[in-house]
């Protein structure tokens, strides 16, 4: 049984992206699925398709590549808040990934959110990973 659902949702998506692999399909849950909107918006994933079949589903997300040099979209990704050590940060104590290129995935009280839009809302939460 995995543990942490969120870092395998990243490792995942780490080792579809290093195998060159177009599609990589993952367990879905509320926090997966809402991860995957804020990656698909912020323009890290080509696509995304949620499959609501037996009791838990799939998400199926299509990876984005470079098209001069084949390299992956996503340069890294980072868990931060993991379950032996949980990182929250308020609204005024937000990371900022790699000057602003880069995204921290937030968990608030009104749902999962980018950084960018934490701060303009005004509210903390747990820093579930960073994105560059």
């Amino acid at each position: 049984m995995i543990t942490d659902t969120i870092a395998d949702f990243l490792t995942r998506i780490r080792n579809a992206q290093s195998a060159k692999h177009r599609v990589v399909q993952i367990p879905a849950s509320n926090t997966k699925k809402a991860m995957t909107e804020i990656l698909f918006d912020q323009g890290y994933i080509a696509s995304y398709k949620f499959e609501d079949e037996g009791v838990q589903g799939n998400i199926k997300i299509a990876l984005k590549y470079d098209k001069l040099t084949g390299q992956p979209v996503i340069r890294k990704l980072q868990r931060v808040s993991r379950p032996g050590l949980r990182k929250y940060a308020s609204s005024k104590e937000l990371p900022r990934v790699l000057n602003g290129l880069g995204i921290a995935i937030i968990s608030t009280s009104k749902g999962v959110m980018v950084d960018k839009k934490a701060r303009q809302e005004n509210v903390g939460g747990e820093v579930l990973c960073y994105v560059y």
